[in-house]
């Protein structure tokens, strides 16, 4: 495991593979309202951690290994967007969801044993396509009619990973911490 300052921002995702990735990056256009995710950014989160330690961050890398579940596949299906009073997010929603949700609660419940406080946001599993901040109503209605079909054909689930995410002026950078394999 490579960790470098004191306080460690992590969170547990999948990794969609490359052919996913590349629709989703076509589906992107270039409108400036919004800011769009780079392709390593491209990730379906199971549970943001946030700040820890590196005692914690250590607990969680070994606790996860404790987490078993098999394979299974998934499929890009739809756009969608959250909305906050002056800013938001555009995404690409997967199906089905209860894979996912079921690999979500083994990882917040290794999250819980370890001493983190419980998630409490609903599970939305999703993969992040653009932010905004400001007004874009328009150009988010006009961005989400154009893509509404978007769709993939399934790709499958093999492991999750956990990531370190690293802030800066230009964005976040995101870097693999360890990779856990499903059955």
């Amino acid at each position: 495991m490579r960790y470098g300052l004191a306080m460690h921002r992590l969170f547990v995702a999948i990794r969609p593979p490359e052919p996913i990735r590349d629709l989703l990056i076509d589906a992107m256009d270039d409108s400036p309202d919004f800011r769009w995710q780079d392709e390593e950014q491209l990730h379906i989160t199971l549970r943001f951690v946030g700040e820890v330690d590196r005692p914690v961050a250590d607990d969680l890398a070994g606790a996860l290994t404790q987490v078993h579940a098999d394979r299974f596949e998934l499929r890009i299906k739809a756009v969608g967007r959250f909305e906050q009073r002056s800013s938001g997010a555009l995404w690409a929603g997967v199906e089905p969801k209860e894979p996912l949700a079921a690999l979500a609660a083994k990882v917040e419940r290794v999250c819980q044993q370890i001493g983190l406080e419980p998630e409490r946001r609903a599970f939305h599993p999703h993969i992040t396509l653009a932010r905004w901040k400001g007004r874009c109503s328009r150009e988010v209605a006009v961005y989400l009619d154009r893509n509404r079909a978007l769709a993939s054909d399934p790709f499958e689930v093999d492991g999750f990973t956990l990531f370190e995410s690293r802030l800066s002026k230009h964005g976040a950078h995101y870097e693999e911490v360890a990779r856990y394999e499903l059955s």
